[in-house]
């Protein structure tokens, strides 16, 4: 049987290949029509959950990248611990899945882009550096941070110019 609790690899080229992996998610929610957020969960360098936000077509507000690639990870291991995992995600938590993160036990958070209006780890919030959790996450923000910012840019101005064109119409 595998340890599932030990240390994650902590290296930049790990940081970058388990991101590009994210970001693979994140363009399958760009394609579904949803915010294209996309996450992995790591554990002894191997992705044992995988997902994408999902709350549009699945109608569920809590179908989040983060939430959906931590179910997927529960569910592969047989634990909702998930002690020694590294969830990789497109862009920084929101407050909902930030919580989740300490429920879940991860022991890792990498990050690509920031979120400002939203953001509860770094950006609007610090929820990870308040005293009363019980569990600590160590943070990395700004893992290909211009990748996963242009993906939600992409998004975004595509949506912008779809609303001009029912305007014009």
């Amino acid at each position: 049987m595998q340890d599932h609790t030990s240390a994650p690899v902590c290296d930049n080229n790990s940081d970058e290949r388990f991101m590009r992996a994210a970001l693979q998610q994140a363009r399958q929610a760009f394609d579904a029509g949803e915010v294209p957020v996309g996450a992995v969960v790591v554990q002894n360098d191997v992705i044992i959950g995988r997902g994408f936000n999902q709350p549009i077509t699945t109608m569920d507000p809590s179908a989040h990248a983060e939430m959906q690639a931590l179910r997927d990870a529960a569910r592969n291991i047989g634990n909702y611990r998930l002690r020694g995992a590294t969830l990789y995600v497109t862009v920084e938590p929101c407050t909902m899945c930030t919580g989740l993160l300490i429920h879940s036990r991860i022991h890792r958070l990498v990050y690509g882009t920031h979120e400002p209006k939203a953001g509860a780890v770094a950006s609007a919030l610090q929820l990870l550096q308040q005293p009363c959790y019980n569990h600590q996450i160590e943070v990395k923000g700004g893992v290909l941070a211009d990748d996963c910012s242009t993906v939600m840019s992409e998004f975004f101005q595509l949506r912008r110019e779809a609303k001009k064109r029912l305007k014009q119409r």
